[in-house]
């Protein structure tokens, strides 16, 4: 009888375990994504986070331990175990995350092989050691599976190598077969996809554009662009190219040959991958040193890293808002409004002052129009074709974008990202908003590697002068914007720390009115807590 009922029991557990396999596989595989595939990140991720130690792994270490201990009966350890992957499993399946795993071909070749090692390693188990031995397995699997991760990963290494080399040969020979295609190159710290959309926006006016779309800043995202994206008409195609590490931008140059590119800004961000500003500037200039002679890169000198790197391998266009510190063309006379921005562009090759209107708000919009209005005033565009195509030009999501609710609340969201540049900006836009309250809701600022906690406490003096209530999200730079918010000019009461943004969500409905401003302020991945 005793054999039945353990028979039983083990039959649901392993029914259960694989079931909470499938979720925690496909939140490992979800996290690998995130990291690029790469090895090192997802572990620097794996290490950081806190996951090692999470509630569902601790939880499957004690599940094991009631299935090994002998003196328990292995229908009641099995219980116990059902249980726990049962509630795991539960947990997982409604979790909802703010970047989805997508089954892309790679995920899916990942995820067979992860399910390959772990039958196999099942079976032999319940060969060797039977039932209870098995069920331990699937547990150990369970608590261990970002080691079968890896292992999947590094097993299909050169099957996904010679893979993308034969996506990255038919980019190449598409981009061979189009030689008057003016290709543009954008990077920079941050800045890059914002100005990505305005220079597509306008120079749309006059050529058959085609940009890298989302977040396809990546080599692999290029190639997929060029070989999914590109029209054999097109006449300019705008590559923005991210990094995290240096030679990042040269191995997409390599691919693409820019004849033109625009560097937004050099600035501390991802400063964890890249160690020190230095690597930043050599990285983002990868692009500058790829252009031929005949072509032009268009410098932000703003940004100090930028404005002290000479370029001499081709001709060099710099700008700048208000400083003209050594520029080539200088934005002035800048007037927020709620209608938008009124600027005006001083410079080069310019017969007179081109005065230009935006929707959109933030002095880091005016340096992202300005470099995509060099760029197309020097492909010859005319004045007139670019006023109007700024005038037309739509707020991009999460970057600075500025919209009235019903209820009569304004809203500022910059979620998408935050660095120390681009944070003080949106601060600054928050300042101006009267009357009514000004709101902040934010977890702060990651990737500053050692800067990150002084950036923060920063962050948190100016939140201090810009906002009347600050909404702190999460654990991860708390405590850092509350040492620069302590002493400043919110009351302690307008001062709040939860734990989620469903949780701000809440207490905002009892903070705001009609006539109030509210700012999001950056919104962490799945990857930080």
């Amino acid at each position: 009888m005793d054999s039945i009922i353990n028979l039983i029991f083990g039959i649901i557990l392993v029914a259960t375990a694989l079931a909470d396999m499938w979720v925690v596989f496909a939140r490992d595989l979800m996290m690998l994504q995130q990291n690029s595939y790469r090895a090192d990140r997802y572990w620097r991720w794996f290490s950081q986070s806190g996951e090692s130690t999470n509630v569902g792994r601790i939880l499957c270490c004690v599940a094991l331990l009631f299935i090994l201990v002998h003196h328990i009966p292995f229908f009641a350890g099995a219980a116990i175990a059902v249980i726990i992957t049962g509630g795991q499993f539960v947990h997982l399946v409604r979790k909802k995350y703010k970047k989805p795993l997508v089954w892309t071909p790679r995920v899916r070749r990942i995820c067979a092989v992860m399910w390959t090692l772990a039958v196999v390693i099942g079976l032999v188990a319940w060969l060797l050691l039977g039932l209870k031995g098995a069920c331990g397995m699937l547990l150990a699997m369970l608590i261990i599976s970002p080691i079968l991760l890896i292992g999947a990963n590094d097993i299909l290494a050169p099957v996904e190598k010679r893979i993308n080399k034969k996506y990255y040969d038919e980019a190449a020979a598409i981009l061979a077969s189009m030689p008057d295609l003016k290709i543009i190159g954008i990077t920079g710290s941050y800045g890059k996809t914002s100005t990505k959309h305005y220079l597509h926006r306008i120079l749309s006016e006059q050529f058959n554009t085609t940009m890298t779309p989302g977040s396809f800043n990546t080599t692999m995202g290029v190639i997929r662009t060029v070989r999914e994206h590109l029209r054999p008409y097109d006449e300019v195609f705008i590559v923005e190219m991210g990094a995290k590490q240096l030679g990042d931008i040269n191995e997409i140059c390599d691919l693409v040959h820019p004849h033109a590119g625009i560097i937004t800004a050099v600035g501390e961000q991802h400063l964890e991958s890249f160690k020190t500003i230095e690597n930043v500037q050599r990285t983002k200039f990868e692009l500058a040193d790829a252009i031929p002679a005949d072509g032009f890169v268009v410098l932000n000198n703003d940004f100090p890293m930028v404005a002290s790197r000479e370029v001499k391998n081709t001709e060099a266009l710099r700008y700048g808002v208000s400083s003209g510190r050594d520029t080539d063309f200088t934005a002035s006379e800048v007037v927020y409004t709620p209608l938008g921005t009124t600027f005006t562009i001083t410079g080069k090759g310019l017969p007179e002052p081109l005065i230009l209107h935006t929707k959109l708000v933030g002095e880091c919009n005016v340096s992202n129009l300005m470099a995509a209005v060099i760029v197309a005033l020097r492909l010859g565009m005319c004045p007139d074709k670019i006023r109007y195509a700024v005038e037309q030009i739509e707020q991009v999501e999460h970057r600075l974008n500025m919209k009235r609710t019903p209820a009569g609340i304004t809203i500022i969201d910059d979620a998408f990202n935050s660095n120390p540049a681009g944070s003080k900006m949106a601060l600054e836009v928050l300042a101006m908003m009267r009357p009514g309250k000004r709101i902040i809701i934010t977890p702060g600022m990651i990737e500053l590697g050692d800067l990150q906690e002084k950036a923060n406490e920063e962050f948190g003096r100016g939140i201090s002068r810009c906002a009347d209530v600050a909404i702190i999200v999460g654990h991860y730079n708390r405590d850092a914007i509350m040492e620069g918010l302590a002493g400043g000019g919110i009351p302690q009461e307008n001062i709040h720390a939860v734990d989620s943004f469903a949780d701000a969500q809440r207490l905002l409905q009892t903070l705001a009115v009609a006539g109030d401003t509210v700012l999001y302020e950056n919104d962490l991945p799945d990857t930080f807590k």
